[in-house]
C-alpha cells in the first residue's frame, strides 16, 4: 500500500525555515584526548536543515538515519561529512550540527601529588550553507578568584568564589585544513587567566598551597576576560573567540560577569 508523503505537500504560507530538525538525542561519540588519544563519552546532540518556503515539513527520521551511519566513528572530523550527508539526504540548502559533551581532565593535587577527574563541558557546532563552513569549538571551565578589592580594603583575608570561563572559538583554516586545538589547551588557557585552579582532590597541604595562589593572584571577572582574551588572539589557529566569565559571588545575592567578542 502506497502512503502519503504529507511531508512532500506543498505549503501556501511560504515561510522558509532556518532551522528544523531534531534536538536532545543522545549518542556516544568520540573525542580525541591529548593524552590518551581517544576518549569516549555520551553527547546531547541536535541536528538541523533549512526548509525551502514551499515544502511543507522535513523528515524527522532522516537525521536519525545519518548519525547511525556514522556509528563508531562520530568524532569532530565527522562533523563535515555529516553536514554534507544531510543536506544532501534532506533536500536541503544548509545544515547544523551541535554535539554537547563532557570531557575528563586528570588534575594533580599540587602539593601531596593525588590525581582525580575534572569534567568540562564541551560543545561542538559545525555549520553548512551557502556562505560556506563554520566550526566552532566552545569549553566551559570552573576556577577560582579572589576579589582584589576586597583584599585591598580588608585588614586580613579576602573573598573568592569559584566561577566558569566559557570560550567559544571559531577556528582557522590553515593550508587548506582546519586547525587543531586540543580542548586541554582551552582548560589551561582558562585555569592560568583566573586566580587558582581547582582540583578533585585536595590534602591540608594542598589547601594551604590553592588558597595562597588565589591571594597572591587577585582577579576580578574582568581581568580573567581580558587574560584569555589577549591569549586566544594571540593564537593564529583561532580565527574569532567569544569569552565569557561568570563569577558565583560569595558575599553578594548577585553574580557577576563579563565578556569579551573577537570582530570574525
Amino acid at each position: 500500500m502506497d502512503l502519503v508523503d504529507i511531508q512532500k505537500t506543498v505549503d501556501e504560507r511560504k515561510v522558509g525555515l532556518d532551522q528544523v530538525g531534531v534536538c536532545d538525542l543522545k549518542y556516544p561519540i568520540v573525542v580525541l584526548d591529548r593524552t590518551s588519544g581517544q576518549q569516549q563519552t555520551i553527547a546531547n546532540v541536535a541536528l538541523s536543515v533549512s526548509l525551502a518556503p514551499e515544502v511543507k515539513g522535513t523528515h524527522m527520521s532522516r537525521f536519525i538515519t545519518v548519525m547511525n551511519s556514522y556509528r563508531g566513528d562520530i568524532t569532530m572530523t565527522a562533523i563535515p561529512k555529516i553536514l554534507n550527508d544531510l543536506k544532501k539526504i534532506l533536500e536541503a540548502d544548509a545544515a547544523q550540527v551541535s554535539m554537547t559533551f563532557p570531557y575528563f581532565i586528570e588534575k594533580t593535587a599540587p602539593v601531596s601529588g593525588h590525581k582525580g577527574y575534572l569534567d568540562c563541558e564541551c560543545t561542538f557546532f559545525g555549520e553548512s550553507c551557502a556562505d560556506g563552513h563554520n566550526f566552532r569549538m566552545t569549553v566551559k571551565v570552573q576556577v577560582a578568584s579572589l576579589c582584589p578589592c576586597s583584599k585591598a580594603i580588608s585588614d586580613y583575608g579576602a573573598h573568592n568564589q569559584r566561577g566558569i570561563v566559557e570560550m567559544s572559538v571559531k577556528l582557522a583554516e590553515i593550508d587548506g585544513k582546519l586547525a587543531k586545538v586540543w580542548i586541554e589547551e582551552l582548560f589551561e588557557i582558562a585555569e592560568s587567566s583566573a586566580s587558582a585552579p581547582l582540583y578533585p582532590i585536595l590534602k591540608r597541604t594542598d589547601e594551604r598551597h590553592v588558597t595562597m595562589q588565589a591571594y597572591e593572584n587577585p582577579a576580578f571577572v574582568e581581568d580573567i576576560v581580558r587574560n584569555v582574551a589577549v591569549k586566544l588572539r594571540e593564537d593564529q589557529r583561532i580565527a574569532s573567540y567569544e569569552v565569557k566569565v561568570t563569577n558565583f559571588e560569595s558575599i553578594h545575592a548577585h553574580n557577576a560577569f563579563a565578556v569579551a567578542r573577537s570582530s570574525g
